[in-house]
């Protein structure tokens, strides 16, 4: 007989590649992990992992198991969701990780909607950019991930978690108020080619959104300075230290005082933002209201 809670421990292995990686995340010691993969190994009587210099890998045999534990682990939170439904699920404590700007967009208003409409829900809410926030789902650090799409994010389809579409925003050109296109109406991204650049780290899915839009219009940006806090990226705008492609909804409530923003000459670069739980977990009592209360926050 397999156990699930050994199959969960095989994807944690399978996503992060390493055994000390998958037993960080799972609050385990790397010693444990191993010892479960080889207890797994000898349930389903295949060699499931190969160990090298590089990490670890899935056998053709684990692979297939991979496959099935998806599904399997989509099941139980079904299971689990209908039980809750069953014993009402009216309280209890879910936890939410987004990034920033989504926090101030969505989750907070989620939460004080949840505080009249479903008042024995208790929200926790952690800060965590798109790639880090889709891993802790997985992991089952948090609940729900209010996540930005970039390149290297699982797909709409993947097996392992479900996407709700929340919003679509725009970024529009930050320049400096001396800049030579601060009077244009809309900005040619490549007319900056050979401008300095501001922007967010490599692993920011909004640095995959501004490289990516600036690819499209020929140039590779060069990105003198760095920094994941969009008000640091306009102070630094502001202070002619660069150019700056900017989420439209970040901007809000800034000191714009030294800048000029501007939209992007035509098709605009977006980022699309999602909430992303395990699947099969939609309809859990507790994750279903939170899920309602991000939608609506994201409609008004």
């Amino acid at each position: 007989m397999i156990e699930a809670r050994r199959l969960h421990i095989l994807r944690a292995v399978a996503d992060h590649r390493t055994v000390t990686a998958a037993a960080a995340a799972l609050y385990l010691t790397p010693s444990a992990v191993s010892q479960q993969l080889t207890a797994l190994e000898q349930e389903t009587g295949h060699r499931l992992v190969e160990r090298g210099a590089k990490g670890v890998r899935l056998t053709p045999a684990g692979e297939i198991l991979l496959s099935h534990t998806n599904a399997v682990l989509a099941q139980l939170e079904r299971a689990e969701a209908e039980l809750a439904a069953y014993s009402s699920g009216a309280a209890g404590t879910v936890t939410v990780a987004s990034f920033a700007t989504g926090i101030a967009l969505v989750v907070a208003p989620a939460v004080a909607r949840l505080a009249s409409t479903s008042p024995g829900i208790r929200i926790r809410v952690q800060d965590a950019e798109g790639d880090a926030s889709l891993p802790m789902v997985l992991d089952r650090q948090v609940d729900i991930a209010v996540a930005v799409e970039y390149r290297g994010a699982p797909p709409a389809d993947d097996p392992r978690l479900t996407h709700v579409p929340l919003y679509a925003e725009p970024f529009d050109a930050v320049v400096p108020v001396t800049h030579r296109l601060a009077d244009a109406d809309e900005v040619p991204l490549a007319e900056l080619a050979k401008d300095a650049w501001i922007g967010p780290y490599p692993g920011n899915p909004c640095h995959d959104v501004v490289v990516l839009a600036c690819e499209n219009a020929g140039f590779q940006p060069r990105l003198e300075h760095s920094s994941d806090d969009f008000r640091a990226v306009v102070a630094l705008a502001s202070a002619d230290a660069g150019v700056a492609l900017v989420p439209r909804s970040a901007l809000r409530g800034m000191d714009l005082a030294g800048v000029v923003v501007r939209p992007v000459d035509g098709v605009a670069p977006t980022r699309r933002v999602f909430a992303a739980i395990r699947r099969g977990a939609e309809e859990h009592p507790l994750i279903r209201p939170v899920l309602e209360a991000l939608g609506e926050a994201a409609g008004e």
